[in-house]
């Protein structure tokens, strides 16, 4: 009875199906850094991501229902349930506090460290030694972060210094977010028993969300029909999103799934371009590829590894 709510019986889906649940879910999340942004222009920071949340808890609920909380072990409820919410506060309001659309873009990029110290993390948590190729990986994408934080500007120290202190806190938010998620996904598998609680933790998001917005300063919302429908485009995108992948996960191919999603920077990027329409310049994608390339480097430690021990057993 694990995961059975997930999928309800109309979805009809098999293992080809599922994969492509998978992927539509990976281009879903890879729009999400540019939805965010728009939709705090019109709301807020904090107003915005609360909307948001709110409008995805109930595509959600529409999809898959709400669970039974029964069914979920207590210590995944709880430390599951901090992470994600914390996390997906840290992000939203990263980039909502960004000063400019560049800056929410590169903002994105902070948060997609997000693959390698998951990685790495897996393999702390397995009790595993570092590899050279882990720790090559980890410092290709740090130098990707490094390269598209410095902008166009002569890489130096205090350059980069400058570039952070213009907006301290949404780096920081977009920094720990990127760690937390590493935790919840490490986590929360082994934590969870097989269950999935997308749902309850999108609904606790919302609501920490209203709650941080009631003690925030007051921010005038831009209401027409635009921005109404570019909530609810956000707002499914971000739900169906999270459905689209549980799907993918349980009845897709897992790995092909989980390569596609190390180059989901790069998608990402492309789509924050096009959304927030602003053009990126060479050494901005040079640090795009570079995060993507450090990831990719990270798994393939990681899947030497698994191989290895893989062999020995058998």
């Amino acid at each position: 009875m694990a995961s059975s709510y997930l999928i309800p019986s109309f979805f009809g889906v098999d293992n080809q199906k599922g994969t492509l649940y998978g992927i539509v879910a990976i281009l879903l999340w890879s729009t999400i850094v540019g939805l965010i942004r728009n939709i705090s222009e019109y709301f807020g920071a904090v107003g915005g991501a609360a909307l948001i949340y709110t409008t995805g808890t109930l595509f959600l609920i529409f999809i898959l229902g709400m669970p039974k909380l029964s069914h979920f072990p207590k210590r995944y409820l709880f430390w599951g349930g901090l992470l994600f919410v914390t996390y997906e506060v840290c992000l939203s309001l990263a980039l909502g506090f960004a000063t400019d659309r560049i800056q929410a873009i590169e903002l994105g990029m902070v948060n997609y460290l997000w693959p390698s110290f998951t990685l790495a993390l897996a393999v702390i948590l397995n009790k595993q030694r570092f590899s050279i190729l882990l720790i090559i990986g980890l410092l290709c994408a740090f130098s990707g972060l490094v390269w598209v934080v410095s902008g166009d500007n002569p890489l130096t120290v205090d350059g980069l210094w400058e570039n952070i202190q213009s907006n301290p806190l949404s780096y920081i938010l977009a920094f720990s977010g990127a760690i937390l998620w590493a935790f919840y996904s490490n986590l929360t598998r082994l934590m969870s028993g097989g269950n999935n609680g997308i749902v309850p933790f999108f609904l606790l998001t919302s609501l920490a969300l209203w709650g941080q917005y009631l003690f925030s300063a007051p921010v005038e919302w831009i209401v027409t029909t635009k921005s109404i429908t570019l909530l609810l485009i956000t707002g499914a995108a971000i739900g169906l999103a999270n459905a689209a992948w549980t799907i993918g996960m349980i009845r897709g191919n897992v790995t092909l799934l989980a390569t596609l999603s190390y180059f989901t920077p790069v998608i990402s990027t492309a789509f924050s371009s096009i959304l927030l329409s602003t053009a990126l310049s060479f050494s901005f994608w040079q640090g795009v590829m570079m995060v993507t390339g450090g990831s990719l480097i990270c798994w393939l430690a990681t899947r030497q590894k698994t191989t290895k021990r893989f062999k020995m057993a058998k």
